[in-house]
């Protein structure tokens, strides 16, 4: 599979890769660099939706694998279609990033575009993929059939750290479709699910319910002493209700609904 991988890379012969960091981009990125060598940018998009430790985190890796790349800012509180947070949320944001990253590459002389989609996406209510496809957006992860769990196996091999990060998604979908989304509630999840990080835990979710939160964590195992910091740590960040999702942490509860 890294060998047809390899392979796709060298037919594009110059690519700019969509970078966040996470265990995707950042395996998709790796191997770019080692296939086409210089003719590779990656673009870090800084968002109000991403955590600043994640975007640190895009530009440190670059700088030690001495790859070219950007760090572009976005801003999505002024599409009104982003703060509506309809179904279609994710669409829009794409389509103004890949519009962005096509205008780099025209201006790079760089070929193609890429992102780190894999192949398990597919599963999953990805209204991006429209945008994708509309912008000529190439995921060759997802083409040539990389899983996700395929992804952190070969990037073990690679001695990439983040074959063991755990996945990642923007802010925004932690609030509910329909719900409008506002910098105070972004900053609500985001520092609720430092706290738990913080804790120990990896894998996690903060789900954003109005006065509720629902947190969903990976295999759970708490203390009376655990519960009660992480109520009252909830309690301060404005939630009346603190819940923990039964469940546990999975991609996607949100679209549960559709």
């Amino acid at each position: 599979m890294l060998s047809k991988l390899k392979q796709k890379l060298q037919q594009l012969k110059s690519v700019l890769i969509a970078f966040s960091g996470g265990v995707d981009s950042t395996f998709l990125l790796k191997v770019a660099q080692d296939t086409l060598g210089d003719n590779v940018l990656a673009v870090i998009a800084k968002s109000p939706t991403f955590p600043q430790d994640e975007v640190d985190f895009a530009q440190k890796f670059c700088e030690e694998n001495q790859i070219k790349y950007q760090i572009i800012e976005t801003d999505e509180f002024k599409d009104e279609n982003f703060i509506q947070n309809s179904k279609d949320r994710c669409y829009y944001c794409k389509s103004e990033l890949f519009s962005r990253l096509l205008e780099i590459a025209k201006k790079e002389k760089i070929l193609h575009v890429l992102d780190g989609s894999n192949y398990d996406d597919k599963s999953d209510y990805r209204p991006g993929n429209r945008a994708k496809k509309e912008l000529n957006i190439q995921s060759p992860l997802m083409d040539l059939g990389f899983t996700k769990q395929m992804i952190r196996d070969e990037s073990k091999k690679l001695g990439l750290s983040t074959w063991e990060k755990p996945s990642y998604a923007c802010l925004s979908s932690r609030i509910p479709y329909g719900t409008r989304i506002t910098q105070e509630i972004l900053n609500k999840v985001e520092a609720g699910e430092k706290f738990l990080k913080n804790l120990g835990f990896k894998q996690l979710r903060v789900r954003h319910h109005g006065n509720l939160v629902r947190i969903e964590l990976e295999k759970p195992v708490l203390s009376e002493e655990l519960m009660d910091q992480i109520y009252n740590e909830f309690k301060r960040l404005g939630y009346i209700y603190v819940t923990l999702d039964l469940k546990g942490y999975r991609t996607g509860s949100m679209n549960e609904i559709l």
